[in-house]
């Protein structure tokens, strides 16, 4: 029987997990007890959260990020609607659900900034225009959106409060916009000097945590730092949320009390527990009777590692890699698949790498789809739930397929080099750490080209910690390195085909 193939510690992990798994959902679902939760008439796909008692409540507009979705600002909006708001919370477009991809000119105000301000006023417009709306508002964004809502709140007469979170604009003015809340990570630095240098532009002599002018009046100003969180932290920061619900309560005469949505921890936990379950799911397989995979040498491991790390971004440097509606995702692609046909031409030149047999092909290909579906399936829903948008609009479906080309040779060779978990720690840093400083390299290059890659550089660092982790040990209690890296690749391009913004230049 396959349980009894657990070992007593994998026991004890698979039943920690599940508990973990178990308690935080619980607690995740408990903070939307007693809200109506629902969307908004209207064009862009947005949320509304707000107190089941059918009062009239001031209207707060929340938008999200670059590369984010209207999830990831849910603890916001918890929060916001626990205390009496009406929290309204959507996805830019193309960002999350919105099937309509950005346009206009990145580099210009003129341009993409005014589509987005356009947006930001049709949900606007359209909350406004529900029953459960009272006629104020106030506007919130995070990171790129912080610039966005600023804009928005200068050009808005209705807007009452603005909160900028992770904050960088330049259209801020001494007196505008009316009560700015600007909130940063204590680990951003360059943002939590930004914000105090905004601070200072009302009063020279004002300090972090110090309000200037008064709320009530509309002349309001405040910028604080969120303890020990950096540009994603901020967003689950309960410092974060009470700050801004005391805002905004000061803003529009209302007092709040209780807790906060504090759930950073708890999808944490969520996550964590996930990947700690796949260990002991890993060994219900049974141990294999699959070959072990030969062992590189140094030398020829050190070559296959080192070599298309420096050959790729040379070799792609000098070509227009835009073919794909969506940012920088067909450099990413090609850099993949690039980096992975180097990778095991070089393994199959040196011999390493052998032909399975039909029956050896099928089982490789049904232990793919199962870790290919761990993790999209299993950890994207959690995903999909209680942190970022996950699970694609159909014009996502080409960009997944497309980045599945260049993503599933790169991880099959990665999984090959490190031989599925079984090689010596270094070597799997080594791989991982190349591939990460080949794409430093290419935005070296092209900084003005390929920038977005740096926001996208913390995603693959993050499926590197935990599906790497998860690999080596399905590929340990497998011996098929081959299996573990298509699946992984699969997941991978799935990954990151959500998380791109979809483009259409005009």
């Amino acid at each position: 029987m396959g349980l009894s193939r657990l070992t007593p510690a994998q026991w004890l992990v698979a039943i920690l997990a599940v508990v973990a798994i178990v308690l935080s959902v619980w607690r995740l679902e408990a903070d939307r007890a007693g809200l109506v939760i629902g969307p908004l008439p209207g064009p862009t796909p947005a949320t509304v959260y707000r107190p089941a008692n059918g009062v009239p409540a001031p209207v707060v507009i929340i938008s999200h990020g670059f590369a984010g979705s209207r999830q990831l600002m849910e603890s916001f909006s918890l929060t916001l609607a626990r205390a009496g708001y009406a929290a309204v919370a959507f996805d830019y477009e193309g960002h999350g659900r919105n099937r309509m991809p950005m346009s206009g000119d990145l580099d210009r105000i003129e341009g993409t900034t005014q589509l987005l301000k356009a947006e930001t006023r049709r949900v606007t417009d359209a909350a406004l225009a529900q029953p459960w709306a009272e006629g104020r508002v106030a506007i919130l964004g995070h990171s790129m959106a912080s610039d966005i809502v600023i804009r928005q709140a200068l050009a808005d007469p209705r807007i009452e409060a603005t909160v900028a979170v992770s904050m960088f604009s330049e259209a801020v003015t001494p007196d505008s916009p009316r009560n700015l809340l600007i909130v940063a990570g204590a680990w951003e630095s360059f943002l939590a000097r930004e914000a105090l240098r905004v601070l200072r532009l009302s009063d020279p002599e004002a300090d972090m945590g110090q309000t200037i002018g008064d709320p009530a009046q509309g002349t309001g100003r405040r910028a604080v730092l969120a303890p020990n969180v950096e540009h994603v932290g901020v967003l689950y920061a309960p410092t974060t949320m009470r700050e801004t619900r005391a805002w905004l309560d000061a803003a529009f005469g209302r007092e709040s009390a209780g807790p906060v949505a504090d759930r950073g921890g708890w999808i944490a936990l969520l996550l964590v527990g996930i990947v700690a379950l796949a260990w002991p799911l890993a060994r219900l397989g049974g141990k294999s009777r699959a070959a072990r995979p030969a062992t590189l040498s140094r030398g020829r491991f050190l070559c296959v590692a080192l070599v298309p790390a420096v050959a790729v971004p040379l070799m792609l440097w000098p070509f227009d890699t835009r073919f794909l509606p969506v940012l920088v995702a067909d450099y990413l692609a090609l850099h993949f698949a690039l980096y992975g046909a180097l990778a095991l031409g070089l393994l199959v030149w040196w011999g390493e790498v052998r032909r399975p047999g039909r029956d050896e092909a099928l089982r490789i290909l049904g232990l793919a789809g199962l870790v290919a579906f761990f993790g999209i399936g299993v950890f994207g829903m959690a995903m999909d739930r209680y942190v970022s948008s996950f699970f694609p609009t159909p014009e996502r479906l080409v960009l997944i397929a497309a980045m599945a080309a260049g993503a599933v040779p790169f991880m099959l060779s990665d999984s090959l080099m490190v031989e599925g978990g079984r090689a010596p720690l270094w070597r799997g840093v080594l791989a991982r750490g190349a591939f990460l400083g080949s794409l430093g390299l290419a935005v070296a290059l092209d900084f003005e080209r390929l920038f977005f890659l740096l926001i996208i550089l913390p995603v693959v660092l993050v499926f590197f910690l935990l599906f790497g982790t998860v690999g080596g040990w399905v590929g340990r209690a497998s011996g098929r390195p081959a299996a573990v890296g298509l699946g992984l690749g699969l997941f991978l391009a799935w990954a990151l085909g959500v998380t791109f913004p979809l483009f259409q230049a005009t």
